[in-house]
This record gives structure tokens, C-alpha cells and sequence, in this order.
């Protein structure tokens, strides 16, 4: 089984990812972290994204071992803004996307696979045989982001962490390729409200009732 979790920056899709590939048996694969890497190494780099060449950006992405084990650096604030501005690049979104294809096509530990991030369902695995997309409203994604850098050690406010969730979504939506939106076929979940364990049983109950069709058909 392929899984394809989409949805907005703190929204909980992360967790919904790694939790629902615990519960299954399934690989899974954060594919935000992959571009927080590229954005790490472009910060490592010193490089000016406006000025460099897609053969450059191409090579700086083919370095990367992206099956490393990165540390707590990827998910500074600063990084996550680096991300956001690499994602929008058609270069490196082209380099990444193949990557990530193949992880889902064969899992290295399992018989599936779970993939989050931003285009997944609409982009990334069209044909996924289950997708989410999960959103929540902008204050409510400030604040879990802003606990969560704060109990890394970060001092920011929170009206920066808010403002940078909202810049984050309109870059993310606006983008020319591959931009965020959910998949006609994906099943929305509001977590405004709701907690992981619970975001976690309706994705639970979405599945099994998938599943019953396909038993009463003998499949």
C-alpha cells in the first residue's frame, strides 16, 4: 500500500506520517526534509539562489546523501524558510521528485509506504492508493510550530512564527510548479481541534472503509 499525506506547515502531517507508517508496517519518508537539506546545503554553500544555474543547483542536489540520519539543524526556522524558497525552484523539485518516486515505489524495509509533504497526491504519487491532506487554521499551526522551536532553544516570537506561516502558505500555494493544493481524491482533514491521536483513528476509519468495498468484492 501507498499512503500520500499532504497539507500545510504545522498541521500535523509529520506525525500523522509517522505514526500511520508505525501502525501499518509501512516505510516512511518525510520528503520536507529533503528540501530542508537542500536549503541547509545551500546555507553550508553560501549560494545565491537567484544566480545559480540549474546545473549547479542539479549537482548540489545529486550531492546530497539524502539517507542520512540529519540532525536538529534541519528543523530550525531559519531552514524551514530555506526550504520553502528551494521548493519553489523547478530544478530542484525535477532532481527530488525521481527520489522520491522510487522510495515509494520500492520501500527498502516493507511492502509499502508512507510519503508527506506538499505535492504528493497531486504530483508526486497521483496513483497512491490511499491520500490525506490535512490543514488547520493559521494561529492554531503558529502555535504548535512556536512550542516546538521554543522547546529547541529558539527565542522568536510569535507573531514572527505566525507571520512566517502565513508567507509559507501563500509561497507554497502560489508556486508555478507543483504548487499545494489537495488532491481531488484525498480525504481533508481539519486538525484545528484535534489532536494526533485523533487525527491518527480518522485516517484509521478512513482506510478500513476502503477496504470493505474491496472485501465484499473478493479483492
Amino acid at each position: 500500500m501507498i499512503i500520500a499525506i499532504d497539507g500545510t506547515a504545522a498541521s500535523g502531517k509529520g506525525t500523522l506520517g509517522r505514526t500511520l507508517a508505525m501502525r501499518l508496517g509501512l516505510d516512511y519518508l518525510d520528503t520536507g526534509l529533503l528540501y530542508r537539506a537542500v536549503g541547509l546545503a545551500v546555507k553550508q554553500a553560501d549560494m545565491d539562489l537567484e544566480t545559480a544555474s540549474d546545473d549547479t543547483l542539479k549537482l548540489l542536489v545529486e550531492s546530497l546523501d539524502l539517507s542520512q540520519n540529519f540532525g536538529p539543524e534541519l528543523r530550525s526556522s531559519e531552514i524551514g524558510e530555506l526550504a520553502s524558497k528551494v521548493a519553489a525552484i523547478p530544478q530542484i523539485r525535477a532532481s527530488l521528485l525521481e527520489k522520491q518516486r522510487d522510495f515509494a515505489q520500492r520501500p527498502p524495509h516493507s511492502k509499502g509506504a508512507v510519503l508527506d509533504g506538499r505535492d504528493i497526491g497531486s504530483v508526486v504519487l497521483p496513483d497512491a492508493d490511499a491520500k490525506f491532506f490535512i490543514d488547520a487554521a493559521a494561529d492554531i499551526r503558529a502555535t504548535r510550530r512556536h512550542l516546538e522551536l521554543k522547546a529547541r532553544g529558539e527565542d522568536i516570537d510569535f507573531s514572527e512564527v505566525l507571520s512566517d506561516i502565513i508567507k509559507r502558505d501563500c509561497r507554497d500555494k502560489n508556486r508555478t510548479v507543483a504548487p499545494l493544493i489537495a488532491a481531488s481524491d484525498a480525504f481533508f482533514i481539519d486538525s484545528s481541534d484535534k489532536n494526533a491521536e485523533e487525527v491518527l483513528a480518522l485516517c484509521l476509519d478512513h482506510l478500513d472503509g476502503m477496504r470493505e468495498p474491496q472485501a465484499a468484492n473478493g479483492l
